[in-house]
């Protein structure tokens, strides 16, 4: 392994996790690498096989749209970890816990006194045309004023290090059980080595979930579930896995009944009261009266009964306005303007393409950047600026012209890269980071390490599961 350890070819002006410029191995990636050094191949090999092996053993799939052979996939999992010092994962958990309350806080505002439009920080036009903003939720109080219970922020390093908030995701952030099934198996690789490390657990994430979601009605012993689509969405795997270690029932919509504008779930014994509803499906199937009268996922006088202060709905409905694209680049004025903080995770720089100014600096520059839906999710329908053809660009900006609000572009950026055992090679595959933090009537907890999401082709910059993207376990290491 020493051989494949020295012929690693790093990308050029790019951050790698395990390796500094010159090439030796950075200070906490020391005992791994000469774990790493001191190890062969062969065992190696036969970790591989054994990850392999235990993940269709798990049934731990993901679904890939654009994947010819078949649409079921085994998530794929890289044995070299991703080590993250303690001391930099504080500052990250500063920055995201910040962050959080921000956007809860312009959740809260703009459903009610809208302060934030009046005070001319956000135009009132990006949020009432923004399809995520749910008219039916202003004026309704929410529990404990919390909207954004379960949060995944996306984060990427820069070539000098140094962590950039890419994306916020406010709705229904997916992810969690790969992190959780992560840690497993890295346990079982690594039985010495990470007692070692001292590495801070995730496992216990399902009980801080329950423990929070508890936080937040009255009851003493609330009856918690987990409302899924079912069977055939591509996450329904996590949900089933949640919901198991959770210890609450997995329910879809045809097992739920209102009375009274009190949810019940059916039982074997009877109708069971509801009273916090940890959903898995989007707005617009949640409630046919209110939002797409052909859905049958969730279930019809739900939002009034929410609003009746009936049931609790995790996360609240219409908080998808708060990790729309369009909105992400005012957060750190969010920051500003609700906490009279600066910021500590930093945006990427970002373009809207509504204005025309911008607009012609984005087409001007398009070889630098990347554009994007304000509403897209999973890596879709995006353009890569120094990947695409001239055919391909014009295409896209003809329909970015179409509607230019609604698409955003970024400066494309050097993702920081980590060693992947590849085809028998030790090569370099971008990443980020997704940590989860959960926000509880007490306070908010993040979860200390969360989802390296790895993209596994070479020099592709798209991590995301559901376009064939993997993953690695993420260490936090307390020395």
């Amino acid at each position: 392994m020493e051989n494949l350890l020295k012929k690693y070819k790093q990308y050029p002006n790019t951050w790698d996790e395990m390796f500094d410029s010159k090439g030796s191995i950075r200070n906490v990636y020391r005992d791994f690498g000469s774990y790493l050094k001191n190890t062969d191949f062969d065992s190696l090999t036969q970790m591989i096989d054994f990850t392999s092996q235990f993940f269709k053993n798990q049934g731990i799939t993901f679904t890939v749209y654009n994947d010819n052979k078949g649409v079921e996939r085994i998530f794929p999992f890289d044995i070299i970890p991703r080590i993250i010092e303690h001391k930099e994962w504080r500052s990250i958990e500063r920055g995201i816990t910040q962050r959080i309350k921000a956007l809860n806080l312009f959740l809260k505002d703009i459903y009610h006194e809208q302060f934030i439009i009046k005070d001319d920080i956000i135009s009132g036009q990006l949020i009432v045309n923004n399809k995520y903003f749910i008219r039916e939720m202003m004026n309704l109080s929410v529990p404990k004023d919390i909207y954004t219970h379960i949060s995944g922020v996306d984060l990427v390093r820069g070539k000098k290090g140094e962590f950039f908030v890419l994306e916020d995701n406010l709705r229904t952030p997916s992810g969690v059980s790969y992190m959780l099934e992560n840690r497993e198996i890295t346990r079982r690789l690594y039985p010495n080595l990470m007692p070692k490390h001292k590495v801070l657990p995730v496992d216990n994430y399902p009980q801080v979930l329950y423990r929070q979601l508890k936080t937040l009605v009255s009851k003493q012993n609330p009856v918690i579930v987990l409302l899924t689509p079912g069977l055939y969405n591509s996450a329904y795997y996590e949900h089933a896995t949640l919901a198991r270690l959770m210890g609450v029932e997995l329910v879809e919509g045809s097992d739920l009944v209102l009375y009274d504008h009190e949810v019940f779930m059916k039982t074997a014994s009877g109708l069971k009261k509801i009273d916090v509803i940890y959903r898995r499906i989007d707005d617009d199937f949640l409630d046919p009266l209110c939002f797409n009268t052909r859905s049958v996922l969730g279930l019809a006088g739900i939002m009034e009964s929410f609003r009746q202060g009936k049931v609790c709905i995790v996360n609240s409905p219409g908080t998808g306005i708060a990790d729309d694209k369009a909105i992400y680049s005012y957060v750190p004025k969010m920051i500003k303007y609700y906490l009279n903080e600066n910021p500590i995770l930093q945006n990427i720089e970002t373009y809207q393409l509504g204005n025309k100014d911008q607009r012609k600096y984005v087409q001007d520059n398009i070889e630098n950047m990347v554009i994007k839906k304000t509403d897209g999710s999973g890596g879709y329908d995006m353009l890569m600026g120094n990947k695409a053809s001239a055919i391909e660009k014009d295409k896209y900006l003809k329909k970015v012209k179409k509607n230019p609000n609604n698409y955003i572009a970024q400066p494309i950026l050097n993702l920081s890269t980590a060693p992947c055992i590849i085809n028998g090679k030790l090569a370099p595959r971008c990443l980020d980071l997704r940590p989860f933090a959960i926000y509880g009537a007490n306070k908010i907890e993040v979860c200390p390490g969360g989802l390296t999401r790895v993209a596994m082709e070479e020099g592709s910059l798209i991590v995301n599961s559901s376009q064939g993207g993997g993953s690695k376990d993420t260490w936090i290491i307390k020395k």
